[in-house]
């Protein structure tokens, strides 16, 4: 009891307490897809072709997403981390471990703006002339083209580049590098160039998304936060402490009923939710129902959150009830955990599924389930035909069911089992990139590994929809290459690079260029001058100095 109360209280007070190491099958939070605009595509291994991509889509090894003309995409890859693609390119994942992601792009432009990187992990972009290692913090941007790849480094950030032959080099901060050809290329040094309106874009889109007044709310580590600023308020309840509610939901809205099941090759059956704002809210936390509105309670801050692929309890609808509700054969419904209420996994290993768990959830734990608390809630149970289940957008019939007995919870492994049109949250014609760009090899430190699937392949269609030949494997750098320069050419020695002045500028050659005043004309009367005592800054002495203040520092590029 005096257990209970102590959770009780930190959850009211949002106190940051530690979670338990997580499980295996619970230590990875998948890529997100955070945001589109304008037309991008979508593959998945197993598909028979590319698919509108949808936000809020969780990516796994394999995934491949192209962005048509004039649009862009970006995708969450860490709480500080975004990785973003212009037009016209294609950009995949090609491995998530818990300290490795690795990325390839084989034609367009994107950015990796990575406000931090924690000690040990690694990210690699893998390009077909070469492959960048990146441990560090700082923005990276990487434009391929036919025959040369460009990669700036900015913001302190430095990186290793890798070729198909040759000892690893250094990239330094500020820096260009272009590497010319696939077969036998040749690598040129450059200051970084001045920063465009893509680079300004991609730092005040990260800005406003790791600056959202939602993260004070919500444990560090969680992903999709900024938006939930956009999209509804948070309030203070004595019960849960504080509670994020949406705006403009149609009446009668309940959580999991406005979305699509998709399978994951990782976590399995995972939900994703029309909303813009549908990640945080379906993959962390729990859902209450207050004074007539639903809201999602993240509960207490914990230090290491842990995703989940839905937070839902599964049922298999009993035949009589799957008769009245309008259902022909095996039904399969789901509701939204309640506060405190534990979750039966799905995925992951023996003796993991099945098994009562609330990892990532600090507060209070209902151990001994009767009766969930949402299913007896006004349409808050949703039911589906088990061929309708992760075949398309949710249609399914909402009740009210009359007692208990007639909602069988599933304890163990999902019983549908996927198919093709399952891969994908969105289904119709798309676009789709050119095929040299699709089939372009890359230069990589290790092969992709793509995830078996749980159903058989079906023959392929007459044009492949990925069909990229194995990477080229080169040596991983050490560590110590990222910090120790390695012999090549000087900058400038290949090639032009823009103008630099050969000194730094000097005040007095700055004030020397200005242009002066026209002298008065001739007869015109000259004003008294006027003598100005120095103004005293705050807490120093006047003086004749000019002391730059704190805004007139130079920010680095």
């Amino acid at each position: 009891m005096k257990t209970l109360l102590l959770i009780s209280l930190l959850a009211l007070s949002g106190f940051a307490v530690a979670a338990e190491e997580p499980p295996p099958g619970t230590e990875i939070t998948p890529p997100r897809l955070s945001f589109v605009d304008g037309k991008a595509s979508f593959w998945r291994p197993g598909a028979q072709d590319w698919a509108p991509a949808r936000v809020n889509t969780p990516l796994a090894a394999g995934d491949a997403l192209y962005t048509g003309e004039g649009a862009n995409l970006e995708i969450q890859v860490g709480p500080r981390s975004f990785v973003r693609a212009a037009q016209n390119t294609q950009l995949g994942i090609v491995a998530v471990e818990p300290d490795f992601l690795q990325v390839k792009v084989t034609g367009g432009h994107a950015s990796l703006d990575l406000r931090r990187v924690p000690a040990g992990h690694t990210v690699e972009l893998d390009t077909p002339s070469a492959v960048f290692t990146i441990e560090h913090a700082g923005y990276y941007r990487v434009v391929v083209g036919d025959e040369v790849t460009r990669f700036v480094t900015r913001r302190g950030g430095h990186a290793t580049i890798s070729l198909a032959d040759g000892p690893p080099q250094a990239i330094s901060s500020s820096e260009e590098i272009v590497v010319r050809g696939t077969a036998s290329p040749s690598v040129e040094t450059y200051a970084a160039p001045e920063l465009d309106a893509w680079d300004r874009w991609n730092y005040a889109r990260t800005d406003y998304e790791i600056e959202a007044l939602s993260a004070r709310y919500v444990s560090p580590g969680v992903y999709g936060v900024g938006v939930l600023d956009q999209w509804g308020t948070w309030r203070v309840v004595p019960a849960y402490g504080a509670v994020w509610v949406p705006d403009r939901v149609a009446a009668g809205w309940a959580p999991y009923t406005t979305g699509t099941w998709i399978w994951d090759p990782y976590y399995g059956w995972t939900w994703v939710d029309d909303a813009p704002w549908g990640w945080a809210p379906f993959h962390h936390g729990r859902w209450v129902f207050v004074d007539g509105f639903w809201a999602w309670a993240p509960g207490p801050l914990i230090l290491r959150p842990v995703y989940a692929p839905a937070l839902v309890a599964f049922f298999g609808i009993a035949p009589g009830i799957s008769v009245r509700i309008g259902l022909a054969g095996p039904a399969v419904g789901w509701v939204a955990l309640g506060w405190g209420e534990p979750l039966r996994p799905w995925w992951g290993r023996p003796g993991f599924v099945g098994v009562p768990s609330w990892h990532g959830w600090a507060g209070p734990r209902i151990a001994n389930i009767v009766t969930y608390q949402h299913a007896q809630r006004t349409r808050a149970v949703v039911a589906v035909s088990e061929k309708q289940f992760g075949s398309g957008a949710v249609r399914g019939t909402r009740f009210s069911p009359a007692g208990p007995q007639e909602l069988q919870p599933i304890r163990d492994a999902h019983p549908v089992r996927p198919g093709p049109g399952s891969l994908a949250p969105a289904q119709g014609a798309t676009i789709r990139p050119p095929a040299k760009v699709a089939s372009r090899p890359v230069v990589a430190t290790r092969p992709a590994r793509e995830a078996p699937l749980p159903f058989k392949r079906e023959p392929a269609p007459k044009k492949p929809a990925v069909s990229a030949p194995a990477p080229r494997i080169v040596a991983p750098p050490k560590r110590a290459d990222a910090s120790v320069p390695s012999p090549r050419p000087s900058f400038g020695e290949k090639g032009a690079e823009r103008a630099r002045p050969a000194q730094p500028p000097r005040l007095e050659d700055l004030r020397r260029a200005a242009p002066r005043p026209a002298p008065p004309a001739a007869g015109a009367k000259q004003p008294p001058a006027k003598t100005q005592k120095p103004r005293a800054l705050p807490g120093k002495p006047a003086s004749g100095v000019f002391a730059p203040s704190a805004r007139t520092q130079r920010k680095e590029r």
